[in-house]
């Protein structure tokens, strides 16, 4: 299944920088950036429940917002993309 990550992180404070930079560390582990706090990550429903384990781990619930949402099947006709970013292919060849 395909998920869309997105997430705000306070920054105030030092903390909360450091939970930004770890929030993005778990989330590049698993997907691909496609703009600054979104990511779009090709998981299945074990790697979602581990992944968002692993995401609430990180993020102060009183000062964060983490948002996840599930695309449904077919994505193609969920996902428009415009400019110069373009997602990786998560089905076609690793090497262009």
């Amino acid at each position: 299944m395909l998920i869309i990550i997105t997430y705000d992180v306070s920054t105030v404070t030092a903390a909360g920088r450091k939970r930004l930079r770890r929030v993005a560390k778990v989330c590049e582990s698993t997907g691909q950036r496609v703009q600054n706090s979104v990511f779009e990550c090709k998981v299945d429903q074990m790697q979602l429940e581990e992944l968002e384990r692993r995401l609430l781990a990180e993020i102060d619930e009183k000062e964060d917002c983490l948002r996840l949402y599930r695309l449904t099947e077919p994505v193609e006709l969920h996902i428009k993309e415009y400019g110069k970013f373009h997602a990786v292919d998560f089905g076609g060849a690793l090497v262009i």
